[in-house]
């Protein structure tokens, strides 16, 4: 007999500690499977630097505003978000999870967080070349500001275009 439910056990909730494991595999997955930064840049991360960076901002977060969010279905983290003041800085989903609703409702618990800490706009950065994203953040009602940065990875440098909404 296949179980049944009638409403999805999809929700985000604030992060805790242990979901650094957990948030750490969604971005890697979801870095190698957009293809942009290419597999050179995946190979040369520092897993467990990653690993202990996002155990940091969980238990210790660096001030007022900042947070991560992760997505559950049913108990499976599937996604987070990072935020600080007016930034979404992180926003992953692991890719076999994606176009379930997921990001949506991380950049809706996000939003909602930056409004209660008193943003009225919200920023965050895409590559340049990650079109899925860039069509994610247009649908999401986000647009490119005309800001860009260079980032230097240690393997080659990449672009990512700001992006902003007002909230």
């Amino acid at each position: 007999m296949a179980l049944f439910r009638e409403t999805a056990d999809v929700s985000v909730r604030p992060a805790v500690a242990g979901d650094e494991f957990a948030v750490t595999d969604v971005q890697v997955a979801s870095w190698r499977a957009t293809g942009v930064l290419g597999e050179g840049v995946i190979k040369a991360l520092d897993v467990s630097a990653m690993r202990e960076r996002w155990s940091s901002a969980i238990s210790s977060p660096p001030g007022p505003g900042f947070a991560v969010l992760v997505a559950l279905d049913g108990p499976k983290v599937v996604g987070f978000a990072a935020v600080a003041p007016g930034q979404v800085l992180s926003l992953e989903v692991l890719p076999e999870w994606q176009r379930g609703g997921h990001g949506s409702r991380l950049l809706s618990a996000a939003v909602d967080r930056l409004r209660a800490d008193g943003s009225d706009t919200v920023t965050t950065w895409a590559l340049v070349d990650d079109t899925a994203r860039a069509a994610f953040l247009k649908a999401s009602g986000l647009g490119e500001d005309g800001r860009s940065r260079t980032l230097a990875t240690g393997v080659r440098e990449v672009v990512e275009h700001r992006w902003s909404a007002q909230i």
